[in-house]
């Protein structure tokens, strides 16, 4: 995937994703946050599927608060914002948990047919995608609600590109790597977020489908194998990933024989028999 790596602004990114049924479209050099100024934005009347994106977030948020690191010329940071909520309101339970699947989803498709031979991403659930057991890219949606009526999804991506995405050792959680270090090349980034819209358009038209769910479940990772999951505050649990259900909580046997289904919220899933 190799093309001419170039600086960004409105018009040239207006022209690169002219061909995709999106709203309005919003770039800028620096922002605290891609998905907070789409929050404003979505409060001020955006349109369906507008996109907000940025060079550098200096506030940029993972699940859980944490911060994803977003240095300028060197990753990819970027919020879609969902008015039209019919989709995502036929199933209310799980709804989160499919539009931050939408976005991995999205991730692992378009760096396949990016670098078909080059490197296989999987999902982590339920919100990050790993190249060779390191996070490279991460998926962040808020939702916006009146009464109980769903308003306003807002799907915030941020994938390492170039190795200054990736934070030092001592600022991880989780091993980090990018896709030039996958891929050993440099990578037009702005092609790659082409490609990414192209395919988290699809997916959203499929989302309720059960072609979604088998995709996904087809790029878990740790399918088959033991892992931790670790709940805040309460103790943590061992078990075998076995696959997804319907609604895209996470199917583990637990080391007693017990089945348990995991819904997303503030727990994380670690390898037993790597590093955490």
């Amino acid at each position: 995937m190799r093309g001419t790596i170039y600086a960004m602004d409105q018009p040239t990114l207006n022209k690169l994703l002219g061909d995709l049924s999106l709203g309005s479209i919003r770039y800028l050099n620096t922002v605290d946050s891609t998905n907070n100024l789409a929050a404003r934005w979505a409060k001020d009347g955006a349109p369906n599927l507008s996109l907000v994106i940025s060079d550098e977030q200096t506030a940029g948020r993972g699940r859980l608060s944490r911060r994803w690191y977003t240095p300028p010329g060197a990753a990819l940071a970027f919020s879609l914002i969902i008015q039209d909520t019919t989709q995502e309101t036929v199933m209310p339970n799980s709804s989160l948990s499919r539009l931050t699947a939408l976005g991995t989803l999205a991730v692992c498709d378009a760096l396949k047919q990016s670098f078909p031979t080059q490197l296989q991403a999987q999902i982590k659930w339920p919100n990050d995608v790993l190249v060779a057991h390191h996070k490279l890219a991460g998926v962040l949606s808020e939702a916006f609600w009146q009464g109980e009526q769903l308003q306003t999804v807002i799907l915030g991506i941020g994938i390492n590109i170039a190795p200054e995405s990736v934070p030092s050792a001592e600022l991880l959680d989780f091993p980090a790597t990018c896709v030039e270090a996958a891929v050993k090349e440099q990578v037009d980034r702005w092609e790659l977020l082409h490609t990414v819209l192209v395919k988290l358009l699809y997916w959203r038209s499929h989302l309720t489908s059960p072609e979604f769910i088998q995709a996904w479940e087809k790029r878990l990772a740790y399918r088959g194998e033991w892992v931790q999951v670790i709940f805040e505050g309460e103790p943590s649990l061992e078990g075998q990933v076995i696959g997804l259900k319907s609604d895209g909580s996470l199917k583990m046997l637990t080391r007693s024989g017990d089945l348990v289904d995991l819904q997303a919220g503030e727990i994380h899933v670690r390898p037993l028999d790597r590093p955490a």
